[in-house]
């Protein structure tokens, strides 16, 4: 997918959704950093949505902040979201809505070890990691089509619908297939210009997609995923020749993750393994409070950070802001400011190589000391 061509000269505006709970932390800690890696380049507007903003006025997602960031945004940051786990009557996530009706139609999770991650709990201590999760955004079960029924003997039975499109599955597969070979172009960049050999930082010689599926149970829902992912490497000669392609059943990918995570280049999965395995695979560089995702579609660009709203520490001051300034990062990419995302990419890898850490890494640092620490690399 061509990124969204944007420019600094003029100003950008940027979409602020903090939402729930550590969002309202967090988002403000990746603006500031938007306003020092580029100073009086950016305008923010704060737009409101969230099960908070619900509970006071039965809306989650008012049409305003829709219009907003379609008429005067160029790109958005959004927190988190408290949805319940139980059904509350008229209320529907913010953020899924928000895919759809932006057409964000894949949500892109880059999981990769920092330098500093070697001394983060939980980290893995193998090789580094450097994989790119790409989740279709728009369907699969998230589609919300459910119904619950009283059986004749008073037992209820529920039902959820599943869809899934060979248009939607040929999108992500299309952006997973681009990305394999951009990731690959990098690398060969990199070995150039450094002269490290390339089992230095990544274990794979060529670029390589993982298609991601349960077609051994569900054949025809997730065999149609499975079919298009293949199909379009197939009507590609570059995508044949240049990027391997393997198959990987959902529940032997989230094995594998953990047992050898560095010979996985771009997974490609439906919707509902994607949030899964994305999530699972924080836990292999630390924290899902490092990991920074992204909702793309071809015309906006929604940064979000993997974690969730963190009710029990939300107010503390100790919520870990790096995964939503590396969502930040992720958003300069999609708009076209590679420089500027580098410098924070480059600032966060110094800040965990110092060990400046909050909680859920073992350490003690504030979400405002981390914060002014990747500004002071800056």
């Amino acid at each position: 997918m061509a990124a969204i061509a944007r420019s600094l000269s003029k100003k950008l505006t940027i979409g602020l959704i903090p939402a729930d709970g550590i969002g309202r932390e967090v988002i403000p800690a990746a603006a500031e950093v938007l306003e020092k890696v580029s100073p009086g380049h950016f305008e923010f507007i704060h737009l409101e949505a969230g099960f908070e903003h619900f509970k006071k006025t039965g809306v989650a997602l008012p049409d305003e902040t829709v219009d907003v960031l379609k008429t005067k945004c160029a790109g958005a940051l959004f927190g988190a979201v408290s949805s319940p786990s139980h059904k509350v009557a008229g209320y529907s996530s913010p953020i899924v809505a928000l895919r759809k009706k932006l057409d964000l139609y894949a949500n892109v999770r880059p999981v990769a070890s920092a330098a500093g991650t070697i001394g983060i709990a939980g980290a893995a201590k193998t090789k580094p990691i450097d994989m790119l999760i790409i989740r279709e955004n728009t369907e699969c079960l998230y589609i919300k089509q459910e119904r619950i029924q009283t059986l004749p003997d008073g037992s209820k039975e529920a039902w959820a619908d599943r869809k899934i499109t060979e248009h939607a599955s040929r999108r992500v597969a299309l952006m997973a297939y681009k990305m394999a070979l951009k990731r690959g172009q990098l690398r060969e960049q990199r070995i150039k210009q450094t002269g490290e050999s390339l089992s230095d930082f990544f274990g794979l010689p060529r670029p390589r997609v993982t298609v991601v599926h349960k077609s051994n149970v569900l054949s025809v829902t997730d065999g149609l995923f499975r079919e298009t992912c293949l199909a379009v490497r197939d009507s590609n000669d570059e995508f044949k020749r240049d990027v391997d392609t393997e198959e990987q059943l959902v529940d032997s990918m989230v094995y594998r993750m953990f047992r050898e995570p560095h010979l996985f280049d771009v997974a490609v999965a439906p919707n509902l393994y994607g949030d899964i395995i994305s999530d699972a695979a924080a836990a292999l560089v630390g924290s899902l409070g490092v990991v920074a995702g992204a909702n793309v579609g071809d015309n906006f660009v929604i940064g979000e950070p993997v974690h969730g709203s963190a009710p029990d520490i939300a107010g503390k001051g100790i919520a870990n802001p790096i995964a939503s300034i590396r969502s930040a990062a992720l958003l300069l990419e999609y708009l076209s400011l590679p420089e500027e995302s580098a410098r924070i990419y480059r600032a966060v890898d110094t800040v965990l190589n110092r060990g400046l850490f909050t909680p859920d890494l073992g350490g003690t640092a504030k979400t405002t000391e981390v914060t002014q620490g990747v500004i002071a690399e800056l």
